[in-house]
């Protein structure tokens, strides 16, 4: 079984930052590919980033490119939130793909208020 905690999060008004944790521990054998989706009310799930098992390669929505960052230590990953909007408002998800299965975090609300 595999796990994903996730921390952070929170309201924030506009401009600000916030920064997201998601550690996965339990039967992981290799450092997974990770990344971060996010679903709005009334929306579909969305990718926001996700990051290669080295880390060593990045990809981004085009919404949140250059304001987002994600990062990782082995099998915990990151996303660096600046200059939030009220359109990043969303409950944010983490996942991992572990043994070409993939497992999902408990998910975070982020609030931008304007």
């Amino acid at each position: 079984q595999v796990q994903l905690v996730q921390s952070g999060g929170g309201l924030v008004q506009a401009g600000g930052s916030l920064r997201l944790a998601c550690a996965a521990s339990g039967s992981i054998f290799n450092i997974p590919p990770m990344g971060w989706y996010r679903q709005a009310p009334g929306k579909q799930r969305e990718l926001v980033a996700t990051i290669t098992s080295s880390g060593g390669s990045t990809k981004y929505a085009d919404s949140v490119q250059g304001r987002f960052t994600i990062s990782r230590d082995n099998a915990k990953i990151y996303l660096q939130m600046n200059s939030l909007k009220p359109e990043d408002t969303a409950v944010y998800y983490c996942n991992a793909l572990v043994s070409n299965q993939l497992y999902w975090g408990q998910g975070t609300q982020v609030t931008v208020s304007s």
